[in-house]
């Protein structure tokens, strides 16, 4: 479910990427802080993303902490301390416990349900400080079971759920920009579970799982890439029309990169290293 929306780094100006470094470092060590070197490995440009938007809109003092990194040992790393890198944190480990059980249900891998045992402590002491986030969650997790059962075809109705919790996960205090912050994170959610999908879908109709875009594509593969770009065109605008109502000068930069550009590279790897491009290009579906 992660993993979709970042950067593109090789358009961004070197103070951006400094600055869009920081705060990915600063998020992991608000994880090492929340939940240990455990809590490290849910580390996520998701994430990153919704504490660079919190804290532009915000305009939140960020101070530097400078530490050594075991991934990176030959040289010291940089990173924001700041609540709402915290907040991040904790959203963070909220989201990644549910998806490695998530991945347990799915695939029985005890190596992910080991992991989400020792994230428990944590979760359970994040869930009772933020119980309206961690309820949106559980309420998600079991609105998508319950569809994934009756193998619900409506994709609206899908991708709707990831919506709804991650306005959840997006508005992090009830104010004037609720609105706003709120209709960024659903349509980003239905993005992201549309991209899942599409990802999938041929790895998960080769092994009978249900991905509500495998009849989509059967219904018309010669309209389906079509389909499928208007869609995820369709929420990523109404996403950035909501970001752009919003008072944001700090970072805008970043965020517009994320938004308007680096949201698509996952979309366009996946179309190259499935070959769609070329279909596409001679006309051919499969």
């Amino acid at each position: 479910m992660f993993g979709y929306i970042h950067a593109n780094r090789q358009e961004m100006s070197e103070p951006d990427q400094k600055t869009y470094k920081t705060y990915y470092c600063g998020l992991c060590q608000a994880l090492k802080r929340a939940a240990g070197m455990k809590g490290q490995i849910l580390l996520n440009y998701d994430v990153t993303f919704l504490c660079i938007l919190l804290s532009s809109l915000y305009e939140i003092e960020n101070k530097e902490e400078v530490f050594g990194c075991k991934v990176h040992p030959l040289s010291k790393k940089c990173g924001y301390i700041s609540p709402v890198i915290d907040y991040g944190a904790a959203m963070n480990i909220l989201l990644g416990y549910h998806n490695l059980m998530d991945d347990y249900l799915d695939n029985g891998n005890r190596k992910k349900k080991s992991l989400a045992d020792s994230l428990r402590k944590s979760y359970d002491k994040i869930a009772k400080q933020y119980p309206r986030q961690s309820s949106a969650i559980e309420e998600f997790m079991q609105k998508t079971r319950a569809a994934e059962a009756r193998h619900e075809e409506n994709i609206d109705v899908l991708s709707g759920y990831t919506g709804e919790m991650l306005s959840q996960i997006f508005l992090w205090k009830e104010d004037e920009w609720k609105e706003e912050l709120m209709n960024i994170g659903f349509y980003l959610g239905k993005f992201i579970y549309l991209m899942d999908a599409y990802e999938d879908r041929e790895e998960d109709d080769r092994h009978g799982r249900f991905n509500p875009l495998i009849l989509k594509y059967r219904e018309c593969q010669a309209c389906y890439e079509a389909f499928m770009e208007q869609s995820l065109t369709s929420l990523v605008e109404q996403a950035a029309r909501s970001f752009e109502r919003l008072p944001i000068l700090e970072n805008a930069s970043i965020l517009r990169n994320v938004l308007y550009s680096g949201i698509w590279d996952r979309y366009e790897y996946i179309k190259i290293k499935s070959g769609r491009k070329k279909k596409e290009g001679t006309g051919k579906e499969r």
